[in-house]
């Protein structure tokens, strides 16, 4: 699995952004799909996770009522949509592809994982 992630930027606190990850897969739907980031000086974090079909997603504390993970299977593509962005959600975003119900930890230790988007927040 190839993933290209897209959209990040620098944005001022309160402002939006969306992130994309194109797929180059045989089939987008052989995988649940995730989003991690990571921010300077500190570990790599869950961020959000959408099952293989949409119909069930997962998202961390810190970002649930602002972000909103989605995908398109027919166009192999996953989104993020990061609403009310505050300095803190500063990072780089990593979208990463997991095999089926395998689980969060699974997909962070074992999936395939794109070159990552900076997204930076200013106050």
């Amino acid at each position: 699995v190839q993933l290209q992630a897209s959209g990040g930027g620098l944005v001022q606190a309160g402002g939006s952004l969306r992130l994309s990850c194109a797929a180059s897969v045989r089939t987008f739907s052989d995988y649940d799909m995730g989003w991690f980031r990571q921010a300077p000086g500190k570990e790599r974090e869950f961020v959000a996770v959408i099952n293989w079909s949409g119909s069930r997603t997962t998202l961390a504390d810190s970002v649930k009522g602002r972000f909103t993970i989605s995908r398109d299977n027919a166009k192999k593509t996953l989104y993020l949509q990061m609403d009310s962005l505050k300095p803190d959600d500063t990072a780089t975003y990593y979208c990463v592809a997991g095999l089926r119900d395998k689980g969060i930890a699974a997909m962070g230790a074992f999936g395939s994982w794109g070159q990552g988007t900076q997204v930076t927040v200013s106050s």
